[in-house]
């Protein structure tokens, strides 16, 4: 009797001390390195040298089904594992933001120039009657800003050149730079909330169809968070994709971040997102990201679930940003996706991808005007840096050059 009373109290000692492995762990590099990367090859607790490279690791958290009404004490803390990063020599440096945007130009003036080169044609001859104003009104229509934008720009354009009395192409050109910058607007708050709060850290999702270019993303936002100083954790909460957690996980190594992931092929989402926001919270980490498993808007039952991932993650802490990614090549088809998630999940701003194999960059437009919702972030191509902050101005001038 004695003998199988201390073999139970040996196996609740063991689970409660495996729970508290990570969060302590976590909070313990940070407190003692002001962590911002992966150990040294000084540090007085190095990793463990058997412990498997993060980017075929198959050793992780093995997370069950987590109810929305389960109390978040008894998530299953007991399994998880964090995926640690790579030796500090190999981690990468962003460019800051104002060489991002010069790329974002110089991108944006070579791919979009159908739209840009073609309004410039239209507006550029000796007569402008109202052939032209048709022919600039169906260019605006193909580039995907929409059916009110588009006439509001061609009748505001009109107008002005009617009342100014102008031919000059220089100034019809100027008024057409104008109207495009209020189109896009440069009020918009467009800066991500990733300020760390009193007790917690700031909770970012990332949502979208699939292969949009979500984990991609997640990543080099990684990148840039690091390289601004900030501790982060990465949360591999899309268990549908076959090799969706490893390459999160790969992201994670590359840019000196841990991972928190499943090894069980369908694992409950909103369990690892779970266990991801409360590994971040006992680790007192700045940030903690959530990547999400691509879902089509017309399906119902996967877009509940995704809703079910934010109210679980919301048991323990507010999501600060959810950001909707989007292919801008689908054009109107992205408009009718951002409505759907939008209702979901609150999208608090949009990450549009492959804007540089497009002319149909109306859709920043289009998107805006529908939700109310700031483009705050484009995609370029697939190299690290080619994610930069979205911006009015150099968008328009862009297009236009």
């Amino acid at each position: 009797m004695n003998q199988t009373l201390a073999i139970i109290v040996y196996i609740v000692i063991g689970l409660a001390v495996v729970g508290g492995l990570v969060p302590v762990f976590l909070k313990a590099r940070k407190n003692s390195q002001n962590y911002t990367g992966p150990r040294d090859a000084n540090d007085p607790a190095p990793l463990d040298p058997s412990a498997p490279d993060p980017a075929g690791a198959d050793s992780s958290m093995s997370a069950g089904t987590l109810l929305e009404d389960r109390p978040e004490t008894q998530a299953p803390a007991s399994d998880l594992e964090i995926v640690e990063p790579v030796a500090p020599s190999a981690l990468e440096t962003p460019l800051p933001a104002e060489g991002r945007l010069v790329r974002l130009r110089a991108r944006l003036a070579k791919s979009n120039t159908a739209l840009g080169k073609g309004l410039l044609a239209l507006l550029s001859g000796d007569k402008i009657d109202e052939g032209v104003w048709e022919e600039v009104e169906e260019t605006l229509l193909l580039a995907d800003i929409g059916t009110d934008s588009t006439m509001e720009l061609v009748d505001t354009l009109r107008d002005r050149v009617k009342v100014l009395g102008t031919r000059s192409p220089e100034h019809v050109q100027a008024m057409l730079r104008e109207e495009l910058i209020k189109l896009v607007d440069p009020t918009m708050d467009r800066s991500l909330n990733i300020s760390r709060h009193e007790d917690r850290p700031a909770v970012l999702m990332v949502v979208g169809v699939n292969g949009v270019g979500k984990t991609t993303t997640v990543g080099k936002l990684a990148r840039v968070f690091v390289a601004e100083d900030k501790d982060v954790l990465l949360g591999a909460a899309d268990t549908f994709r076959a090799a969706a957690a490893e390459q999160l996980a790969t992201w994670g190594a590359r840019v000196g971040v841990p991972t928190v992931k499943s090894d069980v092929d369908g694992a409950d989402p909103a369990s690892v997102a779970f266990e991801a926001v409360k590994a971040g919270i006992e680790g007192e980490v700045d940030v903690v990201m959530i990547d999400t498993a691509g879902r089509l808007q017309n399906k119902v039952g996967l877009m509940d679930e995704l809703g079910k991932v934010k109210r679980v993650i919301e048991k323990q802490a507010t999501v600060d940003e959810v950001l909707l990614v989007l292919d801008a090549t689908t054009g109107q088809n992205g408009l009718a996706q951002a409505k759907v998630f939008s209702d979901v999940v609150n999208i608090t701003g949009i990450v549009l991808t492959k804007l540089d194999g497009t002319a149909k960059g109306g859709i920043v437009v289009a998107i805006q005007k529908s939700l109310g919702v700031p483009v705050k972030l484009v995609g370029l191509g697939e190299g690290a840096d080619d994610l930069a902050p979205f911006d009015a101005e150099s968008f328009v001038d862009a297009l236009l050059s």
